[in-house]
Parts: structure tokens; C-alpha cells; sequence
């Protein structure tokens, strides 16, 4: 006997439906098949962080049911009503729970001191002071405000910025403001690189 897939898929619903119409209790089997793994989970929709297409992804996430438990993510598939992936990801963005659950993730800002090899954990109120006092010393040591001709420019020409492909089009639409209001002339996306 040739038994394609499709005979074997007809084959295999057929016997199914007839062992209910014959009068077979199925209810014991159907009790035998464990629940899925991911139906006491708590849903999170996020975005991919691999690249500029940005998938959307499905966080499933559970904790061991003691109090105060931190969750933990469990499953992660593809989203099917976002428009970009429609509930496709590649391999990468497949395994991008080993990314969450990774023991050596950084999940707090770090700063390494001159001169030191080595780096400390911080708060965010001391590495955005930082960012932004940094990013000020620079944009005012590179500002350039007429070119060689004498045409006012007011650009900034020794500092760049590359919008990070996880942003949403509203992250990334503010991004760009911010940075042209900074005078950035170099501004990159993943898109484009």
C-alpha cells in the first residue's frame, strides 16, 4: 500500500471521527493528552531586537506560583496579527528566549571608570546625568555654525547616531527629531546599513 502524507492525514481524521460515531467514549484519551505548556501563561507582546525588520514576537511568561515569584519567560513565538512577520520569525528571532533567559544578560546601567578595566553597576540616574552631560561637551566642542563659504549650517560634524532597529516608528520618529534639533547631520537606521 502507497500511503502519501495526505492519505495518511485522511487516514488518521477518518478513524477519528469514526471511533466517535461508533459509539466510543474518546473522553480518556482526550483527558491523556497533557495541556499545553503555554495556556496558563501570561501573554506579552514585544518586538524582535535582531534586526531593522522588527517581527513581532509573543513573550509567554509564568512563574512557580509562590508569592512575590519573578516571571518567567517560557515560550516565544511569532506574532500572527502584527502586519511585518505575520507570525513568521527567523531562526534568530526564534531563539530569542536564550537572549531572555541568558544568566549573564546586563538588566542595570554599568559604568566602567578611567582608568579601570573593570565595571561597576550604577543607577539610571547617574548614566543619563552622564549621557546627556556627555553628549552636550561633545555637540558644543563640534558645533559648526557656518561653513567655509560663510553660510550659516548650525551642524554638528563629530558626532553620529544610529536609531536601534527595536523602535517602534513613534521611538524612532522622535528619535530623529531629538537629534536633528541637536544638529546631527549623520544619522544612521539599521535599514540603511
Amino acid at each position: 500500500m502507497d500511503l502519501t502524507r495526505r492519505g495518511f492525514l485522511k487516514l488518521t481524521a477518518g478513524t477519528a471521527v469514526g471511533a466517535g460515531a461508533l459509539g466510543f467514549d474518546t473522553r480518556p484519551a482526550e483527558a491523556a493528552v497533557p495541556a499545553l505548556k503555554v495556556s496558563a501563561a501570561r501573554v506579552s507582546k514585544n518586538v524582535c531586537v535582531y534586526c531593522s525588520v522588527s517581527c513581532g514576537v509573543l513573550v509567554y511568561s509564568q512563574t512557580d506560583g509562590s508569592m512575590n515569584a519573578k516571571a518567567r519567560a517560557i515560550h516565544v513565538e511569532g506574532n500572527p496579527d502584527d502586519p511585518v512577520n505575520r507570525g513568521t520569525l527567523c531562526p534568530k528571532g526564534a531563539s530569542i528566549i536564550d537572549q531572555i533567559n541568558n544568566p549573564m544578560r546586563v538588566t542595570k546601567p554599568m559604568h566602567r571608570k578611567a582608568g579601570s578595566s573593570e565595571y561597576e553597576e550604577t543607577t539610571w540616574d547617574f548614566a543619563l546625568d552622564r549621557i546627556a552631560k556627555l553628549i552636550k561637551e561633545t555637540r558644543d566642542r563640534g558645533f559648526q555654525a557656518t561653513d567655509d563659504k560663510g553660510q550659516t549650517v548650525n551642524r554638528v560634524v563629530n558626532m553620529a547616531t544610529v536609531i536601534g532597529s527595536q523602535t517602534g516608528n513613534e521611538e524612532g520618529y522622535l528619535g530623529v527629531k531629538l537629534n536633528r534639533a541637536l544638529g546631527l547631520v549623520p544619522l544612521e537606521t539599521p535599514a540603511r546599513i
